[in-house]
């Protein structure tokens, strides 16, 4: 959120550069061009002790402080809060640089970030509560235990490449008959087999790791803040209760994307443009905002390459659901397969396709997840818009 810039006077802005150890402080009161600036510890004391210091100095003004977001994560925030001082948590990737800066101290970014809050250009980010930082957290750990069984099995599968044992049946690789062949497979050097036995061991460690977490966000699903969200978005092809989970916890706010290219840009699915005069040159997507929703979607658009249709898994998820959002799922199945197969047949490459098919898949997810009353307005604007568009 971008605020309107605040020329009035009466106002102390303060700038925080946060680290683990330490917070670089700039202050501007009113309209003065030089900061206040000092260094102090990164502790409960130490910023409690700031808060009065700030009160003091303001003298009844009002006092509006902000840091990026970063390794410390939201915090630091919540701490100031507590203290009674609201502090915004500005996205780093929005923050406005000059090209010629080649100098960069904690002091500096302080005094800059002071200097642009109270100009307007900074942009806020919506901090998740604790329980959605968690859950946000939980997700984020069920991908990394994932990351972990992918690289746990890379290396049991290279040690055997590394001695000529490979796995030469039709199955895909992990699966039962796969499974089996290793069970089968002994050394008679006794340090090989003891090598080969912890590589299995911790394949064995992390699924088991993976179960439980999975376990974990089955759980989640049912509490009342994702309940809704997470029954609405399994209604799609290829979105079980891991996929929506990763969607509604790493979002932690759906309700503030006020349309659906809004959500797609903060994914980072709109493509890189520049122009200038009469030339204008558009490139990849933009690959910012949140990577953890893109990968999740990224695997669900994949499956839109097979022929509209509902499963028995899909069609135990959507008993009980809504008419309405049923019919999104299924009109998303017919436009995004249709979608694949015609850039396939325009010769784009398989990337490209998935991407473009992942970009509307957003869309559908955005229209299924809004309230009954409110959809049929918004589909009107939006009709309304493209039209104005077209004039």
């Amino acid at each position: 959120m971008r605020r309107e810039p605040v020329m009035e006077k009466g106002i102390t802005w303060v700038g925080l550069d946060a680290h683990k150890k330490t917070i670089a402080v700039a202050v501007l009161h009113d309209n003065a061009t030089k900061p206040i600036e000092w260094t102090i510890e990164h502790d409960a004391p130490s910023l409690k002790k700031l808060v009065k210091k700030l009160e003091r100095e303001a003298n009844g003004r009002e006092i509006r402080a902000c840091y990026e977001a970063g390794p410390c994560g939201f915090a630091l925030a919540r701490t100031l809060e507590k203290s009674s001082l609201v502090c915004e948590v500005i996205a780093p990737s929005l923050i406005p640089r000059k090209p010629g800066e080649r100098i960069k101290t904690d002091a500096r970014d302080a005094q800059k970030l002071a200097s642009l809050l109270r100009a307007g250009l900074l942009t806020q980010v919506r901090p998740p509560t604790p329980q959605e930082e968690a859950m946000r957290d939980l997700c984020r750990c069920r991908e990394h235990a994932r990351l972990d069984l992918g690289r746990a099995r890379h290396r049991l599968q290279k040690m055997l490449v590394r001695r000529g044992i490979v796995f030469s049946g039709t199955s895909r690789l992990w699966s039962d008959r796969h499974r089996r062949w290793l069970r089968e497979v002994h050394f008679d050097d006794a340090i090989e087999q003891s090598i080969f036995d912890d590589y299995a061991l911790a394949i064995e460690q992390i699924e088991e790791r993976l179960r439980t977490l999975d376990r974990k966000l089955e759980e989640a699903a049912q509490l009342p803040l994702y309940r809704d969200v997470v029954a609405r978005l399994r209604c799609f092809r290829a979105i079980d209760t891991c996929t929506a989970m990763i969607f509604a916890c790493e979002l932690h706010g759906f309700e503030r994307f006020e349309s659906p290219q809004k959500l797609a840009a903060y994914l980072g699915l709109v493509p890189k443009l520049y122009a200038s005069g009469d030339t204008a040159h558009r490139g990849g997507i933009t690959k910012t905002g949140n990577k953890h929703v893109r990968r999740a979607l990224l695997q669900s658009a994949w499956h839109y390459r097979h022929r509209p249709g509902v499963g028995a898994a899909l069609r135990e998820r959507r008993k009980g659901q809504s008419p309405r959002v049923i019919a999104i799922a299924d009109r998303a199945q017919r436009r995004l397969y249709t979608k694949f197969q015609r850039m396939l047949a325009r010769r784009k490459t398989p990337n490209k396709v998935v991407v473009a098919v992942m970009r509307e898949l957003v869309g559908f997810l955005w229209a299924a997840l809004q309230r009954e009353s409110r959809a049929p307005q918004q589909a009107s604007a939006a009709r309304h818009g493209k039209e104005k568009r077209a004039i």
